[in-house]
């Protein structure tokens, strides 16, 4: 059965830390890149960043350039994101995603999310 279950959300004042853990299981993690979306109320889900299934690649979202960094440690099947001078706009629900390409064939996983609110 696979999992991806998102921890560390919670409540943070403006210019604060999370860490947001992604928690992986039943499927083949260290061969999957992982994305980390985001989902504020009346908006679209965004990207917000993404690594390489190795680790060696990573991008971001231009508004959480310099603010946010993504790892992963694929010997414990998780991936982090480190969100660093937090602003209320980084308010929502922040989703990890499983993503891989085989030829024509991808597959996808998402997580169930976890909230993130900043404010005063």
């Amino acid at each position: 059965q696979v999992q991806l279950v998102e921890s560390g959300g919670g409540l943070v004042q403006p210019g604060g830390s999370l860490r947001l853990s992604c928690a992986a299981s039943g499927f083949a993690f260290s061969k999957y890149a992982m994305m980390w979306y985001r989902q504020a109320p009346g908006k679209e889900r965004e990207l917000v960043a993404s690594i390489s299934s190795t680790g060696g690649a990573t991008d971001y979202a231009d508004s959480v350039k310099g603010r946010f960094t993504i790892d992963r440690d694929n010997a414990k099947n998780t991936v982090y994101l480190q969100m660093n001078s937090l602003q209320p706009d980084d308010t929502g629900v922040y989703y990890c995603n499983a993503h891989r390409v085989i030829l024509t064939l991808t597959s996808d996983y998402l997580g169930q999310g976890t909230q993130v609110t900043v404010s005063s």
